[in-house]
């Protein structure tokens, strides 16, 4: 089962200053920061996804490329760009997600060819539009009619990339995206693209679907699916089922998901093997643009939420050294909550307990806990934050490793 991690430049620097929250005077983020599988070994994925949404952008919606780094991206090549070793995969796509709401993909074969080709990928997903909803018993003549639609346009569409890729005599690896509403419409979708001549299908659009329906269409599909045929899903993890999803001709999957965790999610920021713990958050008083406004309305005093703050940083490394006891590092947190919660949102403060009793990243091995401690657990800037997300990948590897997919 391979993993193939989405693209958004996330890289850390490796001189970042954690004890004075400071880059390096001369740090160039492009040629010194570093991704995942330079920080973190083993390489935490097998392939890496790159959207050509993200480094182009559409008709209304820019890229994340800034115009240096896309031009780098197009000279350089794919490979060179993102530094990778030889045994990791390329594989791009169009990034459905990003035009959901245009009536049509707002690019052409031809141009994704050629962003393919030019950035040098070693496989490529056909141009597909993401359908919204879910229906398990409509047919065509129940569905919405926009979802038809769309469904017609994807597989119009994977049929004029192939035979653009043949007309090239391209090396590409053709990847086909099948989107659908329902297991019966997925399976259709599946089945034509490989009249077509896929050999590799990617299930679009199923990111928002309950795993049991997942595995419903994944069922459907099996009834139609060549033993040859691999399927890879887009934007789904769900490791607990990635067993099950195998069963089905699923080989490959993509996913932000155990990454994104490390900052986005509420609670479940670092992972272990068997269990995830919540982050303990000391947001910086200069760097947080939430606390800076309430600073600039009065409603905090900057004065003692700096003191607070670094009062915060202190205890926790003294606790992780051994020096300090857990309720002073606890009663601290809870004097800068009560600063800077002006809000009154929820306090964290017992989930916080659990994660400095149980010292998760002391007993972790990857490279990250290893050399930061207790920094990785502290939610706080995207240095931090990033670096528990890869570490969040490694644990996603290692559980990937542990599932026995014969």
């Amino acid at each position: 089962m391979r993993f193939y991690f989405p693209d958004s430049q996330d890289l850390v620097s490796p001189t970042y200053d954690f004890l004075t929250d400071e880059y390096s005077p001369v740090r160039v983020r492009q040629r010194d920061d570093q991704y995942a599988h330079e920080v973190v070994t083993p390489i935490p994925y097998n392939g890496i996804l790159v959207s050509k949404a993200i480094v182009d952008g559409g008709e209304r919606k820019a890229g994340k490329y800034t115009e240096p780094q896309r031009a780098r991206l197009y000279r350089m090549g794919v490979r060179r760009f993102f530094r990778l070793p030889p045994e990791i995969v390329t594989l791009g796509d169009c990034g459905a997600f990003n035009y959901i709401n245009e009536e049509y993909p707002p690019y052409n074969v031809a141009e994704v060819v050629d962003f393919y080709e030019e950035c040098g990928f070693d496989e490529g997903v056909s141009i597909d539009h993401v359908i919204f909803g879910y229906e398990s018993d409509a047919d065509e003549k129940q569905a919405d009619p926009a979802w038809v639609k769309r469904r017609h346009i994807s597989l119009d569409l994977a049929e004029d990339f192939l035979a653009e890729l043949r007309k090239r005599r391209s090396r590409l690896i053709p990847v086909g995206a099948a989107q659908g509403w329902s297991p019966a419409s997925y399976a259709d979708s599946v089945n034509r693209l490989q009249q077509m001549g896929y050999r590799r299908i990617a299930l679009g659009g199923m990111v928002p679907l309950k795993t049991a329906e997942i595995l419903a269409c994944l069922e459907e599909i099996e009834k139609i699916r060549a033993p040859e045929t691999e399927l890879h899903l887009l934007g789904i993890t769900r490791v607990e089922s990635m067993e099950l999803f195998a069963n089905f001709g699923v080989r490959s999957f993509d996913s932000t998901s155990a990454f994104r965790q490390a900052f986005m999610d509420d609670r479940n920021n670092y992972h272990t093997r068997d269990s995830m713990f919540t982050a303990v958050r000391v947001p910086q008083v200069d760097g947080n643009p939430a606390l800076k406004r309430q600073i600039l309305s009065g409603a905090v005093s900057q004065a003692e939420a700096v003191v607070a703050e670094r009062e915060c940083l202190r205890l926790l490394r003294g606790y992780d050294q051994g020096n300090v006891r857990i309720d002073d590092v606890l009663d601290a947190l809870v004097n800068y909550e009560r600063i800077v919660n002006t809000s009154k949102k929820r306090s964290y403060i017992d989930l916080y307990r659990r994660t400095l009793e149980e010292t998760p990243w002391k007993s972790c091995s990857c490279a990250l806990c290893q050399k930061h401690g207790i920094e990785i657990i502290i939610f706080r800037g995207s240095e931090r934050n990033k670096r528990r997300g890869f570490h969040n990948l490694t644990i996603l590897r290692s559980k990937m490793n542990d599932i026995d997919f014969a």
